[in-house]
């Protein structure tokens, strides 16, 4: 995704607003980075959020630029964001997924700016098992062609937890070894889950996902599964014509039952391809947003149990 000129310059705005009239982020329930008292720590989007609050405990106030029900791909960031970036001890971002982000980090993060996109290699966007579209919109813009939707797989997001409780540690000496305590805890809780996923999936019948927005490349990668993509890493980018004739047509020959649609964005392009094929339709969430009952972990295994009924798992 190409960050344009003009909205480089509304952040600068932004930045220099907050400069002249004093403003600073505000400790209420979306702020958190100025609590006294605790290590203010600013999150781009939920599943940062979901790390920070279980790694950081009580002894951080975590603040989500993204606000429930925004989908995170296309934040703009309004002063008091901003200003939640230039108080804030420590801001969790993945670079190239929130353009918005990027450029503000990059003026006001300095070395209090924590990039999880470095912790892991991020896949490339066509790689692995994906039926993407090469050349269409939203396959190769964001990140450089690379996929950031990193968190879907629960081993790597363990990975990138151990280096944040790292980060705080550097950002509150004091409760370091805290830090690395709820890491640890909560790196056997995904370990549990990869292998709850490992097992469910074992067996399916079918081993096509077929989705409307291609965020799933790294849990399908992991289990051995194959994503068949109608739009591309941008939920909001529509798929051609001729691409929904080739997902109608690879339904057709996998036999797929079920077209999965996400909860931030219209299942129209889902609805379509399953009425040409004579599927149904079902939500798999891509956890880009706080799911509306429960946390992280409850969603995947949501997630998990939506798979094994559509793929026909014993």
């Amino acid at each position: 995704m190409t960050v344009r000129a003009p909205r480089r310059t509304l952040i600068a705005a932004a930045t220099a607003l907050l400069a002249t009239a004093g403003l600073t982020a505000c400790a209420d329930g979306t702020g958190g980075a100025s609590e006294p008292g605790r290590v203010g720590v600013v999150a781009a989007f939920y599943p940062l959020q979901f790390l920070a609050e279980r790694i950081g405990g009580d002894t951080v106030a975590v603040s989500n630029l993204t606000k429930p029900g925004a989908e995170p791909h296309d934040l703009e960031l309004n002063p008091r964001q901003v200003g939640q970036i230039v108080d804030a001890d420590v801001v969790v971002y993945l670079g190239g997924f929130q353009p918005a982000v990027d450029v503000a980090v990059e003026q006001n993060g300095g070395d209090r700016a924590f990039d999880v996109a470095g912790v892991t290699p991020l896949r490339d966007a066509a790689g692995g098992h994906d039926h993407d579209h090469d050349g269409e919109a939203g396959h190769s813009d964001e990140g450089g062609g690379k996929d950031p939707h990193v968190w879907l797989d629960p081993t790597r997001l363990a990975t990138i937890g151990d280096r944040l409780a790292e980060r705080l540690g550097k950002a509150d000496p004091d409760h370091a070894a805290d830090y690395t305590a709820r890491a640890g805890a909560l790196r056997t809780e995904l370990t549990k889950l990869d292998t709850e996923y490992a097992d469910g999936l074992r067996t399916c019948q079918r081993r096509e996902v077929v989705t409307s927005h291609t965020a799933f490349g790294y849990l399908t990668e992991r289990y051995q599964l194959e994503q068949i993509g109608i739009s591309g890493l941008t939920p909001e980018s529509e798929p051609s014509p001729k691409r929904l004739a080739e997902v109608a047509e690879e339904a057709r020959e996998h036999q797929a039952g079920t077209i999965f649609f996400e909860t931030l964005v219209s299942p129209k392009v889902a609805e379509t391809i399953a009425r040409e094929v004579g599927a149904k339709t079902a939500v798999l969430d891509p956890l880009e947003g706080p799911p509306t009952d429960g946390d992280y972990l409850s969603a995947m295994r949501t997630n998990l149990q939506t798979l094994r009924t559509a793929l026909d798992c014993s």
